[in-house]
């Protein structure tokens, strides 16, 4: 039965039709978008761009991101079969998905994702992907940045009306017809650090910053 399940979620028709259920249901969003020129100057005057966002956060992205599909930006994804289908999705969408993550190929994966921001100028990657902890931001997502140079972009959603997975994310959908707001934070710039805890601060003032725009934490709950 696993087997089964693995062909089916490897198959391009299927990973298709994820595609185009996420895209027709993210038709009904009454969408808004803030703070997005700033940084796509940056990458359409030749600069580098890594938008930073967290896991619980990135479906309703899925179908405004197609519009920067010209740029050819890559995305981390793991090798799990869940993760087959999101990079079935990202390719229908117009992203390069490079298969890694912290727990399997991340070495290379992170190598990869190096060359191909220094080539296209634009990426995104999920900072406490794909495993968590919820609020925690992974040291791969600041060494990407360092050694692509490029700037950081936080990136949030929000929405009026959602639905909130009991998963250690928190993942979340927004409801049909629910407003919606796709907002980009200013951009981040890291200095090249000297010591280890000159990169752990730069780490955690991602986080801190990035932190308070988790959303569906049970009162008093703090990320991490």
């Amino acid at each position: 039965m696993k087997t089964i399940y693995k062909k089916v979620f490897f198959s391009k028709w299927f990973q298709w039709l994820i595609y185009q259920l996420i895209r027709w249901y993210s038709l009904t969003f009454r969408l808004t978008v803030e703070n997005e020129s700033a940084w796509l100057s940056v990458v359409k005057s030749g600069g580098r761009i890594l938008i930073c966002v967290w896991h619980q956060q990135f479906f309703s992205a899925i179908r405004y991101f197609k519009k920067y599909q010209i740029h050819r930006p890559s995305l981390m994804i793991s090798r799990s079969v869940d993760g087959e289908i999101i990079a079935g999705v990202a390719r229908l969408t117009g992203w390069q998905p490079v298969r890694g993550s912290s727990s399997r190929g991340g070495k290379s994966a992170l190598k990869e994702m190096i060359q191909v921001l220094k080539r296209t100028g634009l990426a995104a990657h999920i900072v406490d992907g794909p495993r968590g902890p919820i609020g925690v931001v992974k040291a791969g997502a600041i060494r990407l940045a360092l050694e692509a140079d490029a700037l950081m972009v936080p990136f949030y959603v929000t929405a009026d009306r959602a639905w909130f997975f009991n998963s250690w994310d928190r993942f979340f959908v927004p409801k049909p017809f629910a407003k919606v707001t796709l907002r980009f934070d200013d951009p981040i710039k890291l200095e090249v650090p000297a010591t280890e805890s000159e990169f752990e601060a730069q780490r955690l003032h991602l986080e801190k910053v990035m932190a308070k725009e988790l959303k569906g934490l049970p009162p008093g709950a703090s990320a991490g």
